[in-house]
C-alpha cells in the first residue's frame, strides 16, 4: 500500500446519509482513518448524499421499497467513482449488493438492545392498556403485539430527532429507537428503559457501522483494513445469511443475533407474523470460521418449519 494514498490534494471520499446519527458514524470512520495512518485531516473528507429513504418519510418502507433505499444513491455514487466508501448503519443494508460492491470493514459493535422512550411511562410493562406506541420497523411492531396485543403501533418515520419530536407532540405514548444510536450521539440519558434481548430481538445487523468499498478498489480496502474488528464482521456475516434464506427485508419481521465465545459463535433468530399472533425462533452454534453457514442453516431450518399460509402471509406484504 502506498504510504500516502490519500491526501489534501487526493482526499478518501466518505458517501453517508445526511442524518445526524449517519453523520456522526462517518465522521467517526473519518477520525479513526486519520488517526491510523497519521495524516491531515483534510486527507479525509465527508460527503453527504440524500437518499429516498430520507426524502420520502410518510410511508411504511415496505410500502416504498424496503431497506434498500437508505443505500440506493449511495452505492451509485460509490459505483460512478463520485466517493470513495460508503459507511453504513449494517441493518440498513439489503442483503444482496449491487454487483461490484462489498463490505469490507466494520468497526467494533455497539449495544444491540431497544431502548424504549416513553412520554406517559418508564417502564415498557406499565403503558396503559392500548398505549400508542410509534415506530418505523415492522419487527418492532410485530414483537410488541406480540408482547401486548392491546397496544396500538402506528408507523413512526424520519431520523432520531424527527420520532423524538413526534413524541413530545403527544402522537404517541412511547417509541422504540436503537441504544446504539442514542450512544452514539450521547443521548442515552433519554432512555427510560432497555429491552430484553431475549424478548425483543434486535434487528440483524443492529448496532454495527459497516464501510462499502468497490470490489475493484484493492488500495482503499486495504486503507480501511486497520478499523476492520473481526468478530463484528462475523456476526453480521451470520445474520445476513439467515436474513438472505428467508428474503429479509423490510417487508418481513425478522429478528437475529450472533454472539461469540471464544472461536465459537451462537445465533438465535426468530420470524414472526406482522400482527405477532405467531412467531417462530431458530438457536444454532459452531466454529466462529462457519459463521455464513451457521446463519444460513438456521434460516433453511426455520423456513422448513414455517405453515404456507405463514410464508404466504409474509410474501403478500
Amino acid at each position: 500500500m502506498k504510504p500516502h494514498l490519500f491526501s489534501p490534494e487526493n482526499p478518501l471520499k466518505i458517501g453517508t446519509r445526511g442524518s445526524p446519527l449517519a453523520l456522526v458514524q462517518a465522521n467517526q470512520v473519518r477520525d479513526l482513518l486519520i488517526q491510523a495512518h497519521d495524516i491531515h485531516e483534510s486527507a479525509v473528507i465527508v460527503k453527504t448524499i440524500k437518499t429516498t429513504g430520507d426524502i420520502v418519510v410518510d410511508k411504511p418502507l415496505s410500502d416504498i421499497g424496503g431497506k434498500g433505499l437508505f443505500t440506493k444513491e449511495i452505492e451509485t455514487a460509490l459505483l460512478d467513482g463520485a466517493i470513495d466508501i460508503a459507511v453504513h448503519s449494517s441493518k440498513d443494508v439489503a442483503t444482496l449488493l449491487p454487483q461490484g460492491l462489498k463490505l469490507s470493514a466494520f468497526l467494533p459493535r455497539e449495544d444491540v438492545r431497544d431502548a424504549f422512550i416513553g412520554k406517559t411511562s418508564n417502564s415498557l410493562s406499565e403503558l396503559h392498556q392500548g398505549a400508542t406506541i410509534g415506530s418505523a420497523s415492522l419487527r418492532r411492531h410485530a414483537q410488541l403485539k406480540r408482547y401486548r396485543p392491546d397496544f396500538n403501533v402506528i408507523i413512526f418515520r424520519g431520523n432520531i430527532q424527527t420520532r423524538l419530536r413526534k413524541l413530545n407532540e403527544g402522537k404517541a405514548d412511547a417509541t422504540l429507537l436503537a441504544a446504539a444510536g442514542l450512544n452514539r450521539l450521547k443521548m442515552n440519558d433519554i432512555v427510560s428503559e432497555y429491552l430484553d434481548p431475549e424478548i425483543f430481538l434486535p434487528a440483524c445487523g443492529q448496532g454495527a457501522v459497516c464501510i462499502e468499498t468497490r470490489t475493484d478498489n484493492k488500495e482503499t480496502e486495504d486503507f480501511i483494513m486497520p478499523l476492520h474488528d473481526e468478530h463484528t464482521a462475523a456476526a453480521i456475516k451470520t445474520e445476513r445469511a439467515f436474513l438472505n434464506v428467508l428474503d429479509g427485508s423490510c417487508r418481513t419481521p425478522i429478528a437475529g443475533i450472533a454472539t461469540i465465545d471464544a472461536d465459537q459463535l451462537h445465533f438465535k433468530g426468530e420470524v414472526l407474523r406482522p400482527d405477532g399472533s405467531e412467531s417462530f425462533s431458530i438457536e444454532n452454534t459452531g466454529s466462529l470460521n462457519d459463521a455464513q453457514s451457521i446463519g444460513e442453516e438456521a434460516g433453511m431450518k426455520l423456513k422448513s418449519r414455517l405453515s404456507t399460509d405463514f410464508l404466504d402471509a409474509l410474501q403478500q406484504r
